[in-house]
């Protein structure tokens, strides 16, 4: 099986930008169990307001802000309506 993107998508959003890039790939990428690679971010004036990935080594993670936290991945559907919750959350 080969890598098979789900979903991608670019758009302004207020003053910023929402990239949203979900994979689905053969393998898990440690340490995430799941078969989901995923880059979503909110970007406003060049700096990420919002972000949600599971980069190799660091699993589900999200960044709000300057701050980074483990994130629970619990399935596509319910990472968007994550990530548009924090997005929505964070507007001026």
């Amino acid at each position: 099986m080969q890598a098979t993107l789900v979903r991608k998508t670019r758009e302004r959003y207020g003053i910023g930008i929402v990239e949203v890039v979900i994979w689905l790939v053969p393998e898990p990428v440690p340490p995430s169990m799941h078969h989901y690679k995923y880059r979503l971010v909110y970007v406003v004036e060049g700096l990420r307001v919002v972000g949600y990935d599971n980069e190799r080594g660091k699993g589900d993670h999200r960044h709000l802000g300057a701050r980074e936290e483990p994130y629970r991945f619990a399935g596509p559907d319910e990472l968007i309506a994550d990530f548009w919750r924090d997005v929505k959350g964070a507007m001026p």
